[in-house]
């Protein structure tokens, strides 16, 4: 019941970031024409998700680092410092340690979110989650685009079972979305789905 604010760190142009995150105070910089809280201040007392946050320039990291060991904002035009109360989670696809190494991520910040750390397999490694995935997906996709959620042949779902997927879930949701547009009839047969092409795509034969 608390707030849950996504963020994608690698969707943010650099110069804004501080802004978005932060927030400011009106006249700050050149048009900035009212107050913003910033969105780790609109999580408070919930959660703030940074998805990619290997994307985050490295100044940007000094000042999250800040944000985490003392609890406060300080929006940008700001003299003082705002506390605030988040829970914040993380996530990248990237190996943080190698980043680290090559001096791209801080090891202060790196150690300071890596508390608790949820490794989610590749969907290649875990094919038996495709059919409850599809499943959520065709609800979500159908009510996007505005038609009836089509059914799913058993030819279609074998051949959704049978590739590697090196555009993780995301590909998966864009298969789907393409499926259920093409779809006739409202059900979705083996054609319907569009599969990348080439060596390494579809998993061997067993």
């Amino acid at each position: 019941d608390k707030p849950f604010v996504p963020v994608n760190c690698g969707a943010i142009p650099s110069e804004l970031m501080e802004s978005e995150l932060f927030g400011h105070k009106k006249g700050s910089f050149t048009g900035a024409v009212s107050d913003k809280e910033g969105l780790i201040r609109s999580a408070e007392g919930g959660t703030l998700f940074l998805d990619e946050v290997a994307d985050l320039p490295l100044h940007m990291q000094v000042k999250l680092l800040r944000v985490i060991q003392e609890k406060a904002v300080r929006p940008v035009g700001e003299t003082r410092e705002v506390p605030v109360d988040v829970r914040i989670l993380s996530a990248t696809h990237r190996k943080l340690e190698d980043l680290v190494k090559a001096g791209r991520f801080r090891e202060d910040l790196y150690y300071r979110i890596n508390v608790i750390e949820l490794h989610v397999p590749a969907l290649r490694e875990r094919l038996d989650d495709v059919p409850q995935l599809v499943d959520v997906m065709l609800d979500r996709v159908s009510k996007q685009i505005g038609v009836p959620r089509p059914q799913m042949s058993d030819e279609a779902m074998d051949k959704l079972l049978s590739y590697a997927y090196p555009g993780n879930v995301r590909e998966l949701e864009n298969i789907l979305e393409r499926a259920v547009t093409l779809c006739a009839d409202n059900r979705i047969e083996p054609g319907d789905i569009v599969l990348k092409q080439g060596p390494g795509f579809e998993l061997p034969e067993v």
